[in-house]
């Protein structure tokens, strides 16, 4: 992948504020949208999330020296949100590698990248939704999922039972809250328990050469549709 003299590295925007615009056209080219829009989400990135994560190229001494002008060139992005009600999960959207540089193994690169990055402030899990690169991200580990409820910007406005979720340790429940008990009829006795049906055999399918775990889901058709009506399949990983 690339010229043996080069070095990636993965660093928030936040603190790369100078490629801001050309992060901006990296994403702009790939799903539209406005500049102004675009700048205007890729400068809330920070430390508390959302985090917008750039994949960087430095070139080596091997390098032609025109080619050595810029200190360093951006290959990709990907952008990480909390996860509601899962303190240790982030959701990860807009991965993108910049379209002269596809197909060398720069996608891998980012997602693993990332993978370290999250793994190193302590989560374990990611989540994210895809349209057509399912078979790329289960090469990569990961699996069929189900929905759940990123958050883009936590805010002051938030309730305060929202930003308990995302405090609470791993595993911890949140109690419900109490209610006085009212006197009621006794209960009619229950018929005698009948034993349950043995559960249905797991389901393992084969999709291109690709094992997916599921439940009657496979990597080739999903129950799931975005909102514009589209299928979509959600994937996640333990890292």
């Amino acid at each position: 992948m690339g010229s043996v003299s080069e070095e990636l590295s993965l660093v928030p925007l936040h603190q790369r504020p100078e490629l801001l615009e050309a992060c901006a056209k990296l994403l702009g080219e790939e799903w539209g949208k406005s500049r102004a829009s675009r700048l205007h989400t890729l400068q809330r990135s920070s430390d508390a999330f959302p985090a917008c994560l750039l994949l960087l190229r430095s070139r080596g001494p091997a390098e032609a020296p025109a080619a050595r002008e810029s200190p360093c060139q951006l290959v990709g992005h990907v952008r990480l949100s909390r996860v509601a009600g899962r303190p240790r999960d982030l959701f990860v959207e807009s991965v993108v590698v910049a379209r002269a540089l596809r197909g060398q193994g720069y996608g891998r690169q980012l997602m693993e990248a990332t993978e370290r990055w999250a793994r190193a402030r302590g989560f374990r899990c990611l989540h994210l939704t895809t349209h057509d690169k399912q078979h790329f991200y289960a090469h990569l580990g990961f699996v069929l999922g189900e929905p759940v409820q990123s958050v883009a910007f936590l805010s002051p406005a938030i309730p305060a039972e929202v930003l308990r979720l995302f405090s609470a340790p791993p595993g911890a429940a949140t109690p419900p809250p109490t209610r006085p008990r009212l006197p009621s009829a006794p209960s009619p006795p229950l018929p005698p328990p009948t034993a349950p049906p043995p559960p249905p055999p797991p389901t393992v399918v084969w999709a291109r050469g690709v094992l997916a775990e599921s439940s009657g889901q496979s990597l080739l058709e999903t129950p799931h549709r975005d909102a514009k009506g589209l299928p979509i399949f959600w994937m996640k990983k333990d890292i």
